[in-house]
Order: structure tokens, then C-alpha cells, then sequence
């Protein structure tokens, strides 16, 4: 198949979606016809002058203009999803900063990105013309597996909060209880909850030295950037009494203690590193939409966006729309709950409209529960997407180990994604057999749960 005119081996095709074209195999292809005799530099920049640096190639000729604007496109969205930004920086091509300085602008084609990233990152983003790149820097943390002393750890769920009392890594008092933070626009309302647990807890311990917090959403200094969790709250009030609505919490609560807040996904994947005993760990979960987090070599926390919801995997033209983004071939479509609905139909599976997403969903597990091959074909296309896509994945994180997390992945659905990805590496991707291992949690996972790891987060303050 071709992707702007490149041609794109794929071997192993989904069944149920045949026009999928990976975008790690046409990178491969592209840079093949590429050559080396027009390079291109980028650099984006996140908070606190954190840089990541990228050099690669294009054809430099205007046959090939569209497909080098594509790749560089994509290259850039990849990065900035991935990894954050709010200033682009491209050297050595002309033609490809003009390109990115009128695509990634107020009005260009990714309007949603220069919004979007300029908000969290409370600064314009710009896309700016360099002779010499910037140096790559990063800041990775050591955070988590911290067990000493009375702890408290939160998790945000967009349906149930759940808080752990910790004493010396022993979890002492849990408890979970449902709320509705996403239809509520009262921030108080969530500010009362957050405070609510942490009391909770706090009566089953004798002080409390230290709070994690795990929560879905961006977070950078602690701070709420951007949390689905607070949808329907107005910008003014989000501004006023959500971007420090951890940090208030705690503060007034406790006092002048050790805190720290993480995105939930990279406390899964924390969770993991402390389940499995090792680092290098990227956690997927498949649920309202894909989530995840990544535990370097070292064992740290990079401080990563790592929104591969909205990381684009597939160059195929007719792939699906994400509404919220309103770009096609990211990640949600295929790793989520939205990935089993739209595959349903080519399926013949027909669920009614007026369904919610999730009982759809539960409606496609069970019929795969029952042995119903059409339900056996869209867990099986859903491996096939996986697959290709941990290919890619590697490719950016040189991860060591894959927790395949949340709904999607429960049950024998879970089991024949599983399979069936396994499958298509060994096959597709002979050279990656032995570089990670894809694999469900065990219970020895399923028991460290997500508050009591985020308990973990912060250090405790050395004596002086």
C-alpha cells in the first residue's frame, strides 16, 4: 500500500480494518527513499528549558514536497504528544520551517496543538527558525518506591477515588468511594473530596508524614494543567481554584509537608516497576481511552507528556477522526474502548446508538466470552494494531517491559490481543524478539494498587 505516494510493506494486515498502514513501517520507507542528502533539524521545548532534539531526513525535492511536509508533520505531533512542548525550533530546511510555522499556528491545521500546548505550558507557542539547534535535555526524577514513614496515597478516578493509609510500605486503611467529578463544575466539590480522603486516611495513622498523589491528567510542578477530571468547571474558576487544587489540599490539610502529584498513567507504570522488580517499564491501558506512562532504565519518572491517545500511528487517509483533536490515525481510535465500537460494525456487530461506550463494550466482551467469532475478530484486528504499534513504540522508548492495562484488555479479549500481538512481532518484527516483553499484570500486580503506589511519590525530608 502507499502513503503519499511511498510504498509501505506491511504484512500482517487487521482484518477487520485492511487499510491500515503502520506509521513506524512508512517512517522506515520514507527514510529509505529519503536518503541522506537533506537533512532536517527540530528541537522542542517544554518546561524549564527541557529540550528534546531530533535530526532526521526528507527528499528536498518538489515531487516529493507533500510527503516530506507529512512525515515532518507527523515526526513533530509524535514529539510533542509524547514527549510536550510549547517551542518548536527547525534548522538546516527553509521549506520545512515555513511549512511547521503555518501548520502549527492559530489558524493552521493543527490549531488544536498550538492551543492546546500553549495552555498547559501557560506560554505562546511559537515555531522558530535556528541556525543551531539547542542540546537535549532532560530531567527524569526518582520518584516512588519510597516506603518509609506514615504515608497517604490518592487516586483520581473519573468515577471512584480511592486513598491508602501506608505505614513502612504496609497498607493499614483503603477505601474507595464513588464520585462524579467530570459532570460536576463546582471546584469545590472536588476540592471537598480530595479532603475527605486524605482525612480518612489520616485517622488510621499516628501522623502523616507525606501525600502522593496519582490522578488522570497533565501535571507539571504539581500543578492541573489539564484534567479531564475537572471538564465542566469554567476556565475562570480552573484557573483560581483547580491548578493548585492538589497542592491546596494537601497544604491545608497537613501543613508544610512532603507531596507530589503524577499522572496516573506513569504510577501504573510505577506500580509495575515495583510488581515486576524492574525498570524500563511502559504502561498501555485500554479503557475510555488509551492511557499511559513510562519508568526509564534508571527507575524515574521523565516528566513526559506521554499522551499516546493522541500520538498518531496510522497514515492511512480513511483512518477515524478523534473528535476531541479532530486529527485520524492516533492512538484512542485503537486502544481504547472506541477501538472495539468501531471495528463492531465491519464485524456485523451491531450495537445500538443509544448505548454508552462502556456498555457497548461490555455487550462485544461478552459475546467474546460466549465464542462468537465476530467478537473473536476485533480482538484479533486489535492485536494486529498492537503489534505494529509496540514496534513503534519501541522505537521511541526502548522500554524493556509492557503492562497491558483497563477494560479492553480484561477477560479473553485481553488474552487473544495479547496473543495475537506476540504473533505479529515474532512474524513482522523478528529483530525485536528479544529487546521487551509484552505481557497482562499477575495478581501480585492487580495487588499493589494505585494509591498505595502513589503513597510512594515523595521523598521523605532528610533531618538536618
Amino acid at each position: 500500500m502507499k502513503c503519499c505516494g511511498i510504498e509501505v510493506p506491511v504484512r500482517t494486515l487487521p482484518k477487520l480494518d485492511p487499510s491500515f498502514t503502520p506509521f513506524y513501517l512508512f517512517q522506515k520507507a520514507f527514510l529509505q527513499s529519503a536518503g541522506t542528502a537533506h537533512p532536517v533539524g527540530i528541537a522542542i521545548e517544554r518546561a524549564d528549558g527541557l529540550t528534546s532534539v531530533m535530526q532526521t531526513y526528507i527528499h528536498g525535492t518538489k515531487e516529493q514536497y507533500a510527503a516530506d511536509c507529512y512525515y515532518i508533520d507527523r515526526l513533530v505531533k509524535i514529539a510533542l504528544w509524547m514527549k510536550g512542548g510549547f517551542r518548536i525550533y527547525v534548522s538546516d530546511s527553509h521549506e520545512m520551517y515555513e511549512y511547521l510555522h503555518k501548520t502549527y499556528a492559530k489558524d493552521g491545521a493543527r490549531s488544536f496543538d498550538y492551543h492546546f500546548m500553549g495552555e498547559i505550558y501557560e506560554h505562546p507557542f511559537e515555531v522558530l527558525w535556528t541556525e543551531h539547534l539547542p542540546e537535549e535535555k532532560n530531567d527524569p526524577q526518582k520518584q516512588g518506591g519510597h516506603t518509609d514513614g506514615c504515608r497517604i496515597g490518592f487516586d483520581a478516578g473519573g468515577s471512584d477515588r480511592k486513598v491508602s493509609a501506608v505505614i513502612d510500605g504496609e497498607s493499614v486503611f483503603d477505601e474507595e468511594v464513588v464520585w462524579f467529578p467530570k459532570t460536576n463544575e463546582d471546584p469545590d466539590y472536588h476540592y471537598d473530596g480530595i479532603v475527605s480522603a486524605l482525612k480518612a486516611a489520616a485517622a488510621h495513622l499516628p501522623r502523616v508524614d507525606a501525600v502522593g498523589v496519582s490522578s488522570a491528567g497533565i501535571y507539571i510542578h504539581n500543578r492541573t494543567m489539564r484534567a479531564s477530571l475537572f471538564n465542566k468547571v469554567p476556565a475562570d474558576l480552573f484557573e483560581e481554584k483547580v491548578k493548585d487544587i492538589y497542592i491546596r489540599a494537601i497544604t491545608d490539610t497537613f501543613g508544610d509537608i512532603p507531596f507530589a502529584v503524577a499522572n496516573d498513567g506513569d504510577v501504573s507504570a510505577l506500580a509495575g516497576k515495583l510488581s515486576l522488580n524492574e525498570n524500563s517499564v511502559l504502561g498501555i491501558a485500554m479503557g475510555t481511552s488509551e492511557a499511559a506512562g513510562f519508568v526509564d532504565e534508571n527507575g524515574c519518572i521523565t516528566g513526559w507528556l506521554n499522551e499516546l491517545a493522541f500520538v498518531p500511528i496510522d497514515c492511512s487517509p480513511s483512518a477515524m477522526e478523534d473528535e476531541w483533536s479532530t486529527d485520524i490515525g492516533c492512538g484512542v481510535k485503537y486502544f481504547s474502548q472506541d477501538a472495539v465500537i468501531k471495528l463492531a460494525k465491519p464485524a456485523g456487530i451491531e450495537l445500538e446508538e443509544a448505548l454508552s461506550p462502556a456498555e457497548k463494550l461490555k455487550i462485544v466482551q461478552q459475546k467474546m466470552e460466549d465464542g462468537d467469532p465476530k467478537a473473536r475478530d476485533i480482538y484479533e484486528s486489535i492485536g494486529v494494531y498492537l503489534g505494529h504499534t509496540l514496534a513503534f513504540y519501541y522505537d521511541l522508548y526502548k522500554m524493556r517491559h509492557v503492562l497491558l492495562l483497563g477494560r479492553v484488555m480484561s477477560g479473553k479479549g485481553g488474552d487473544l490481543i495479547l496473543k495475537t500481538c506476540r504473533e505479529v512481532l515474532a512474524g513482522d518484527y523478528p529483530a525485536l524478539k528479544d529487546c521487551f516483553i509484552p505481557s497482562l499484570p499477575d495478581e501480585r500486580f492487580r495487588r499493589v494498587g494505585q494509591s498505595a503506589t502513589a503513597a510512594s511519590l515523595p521523598a521523605l525530608r532528610k533531618e538536618s
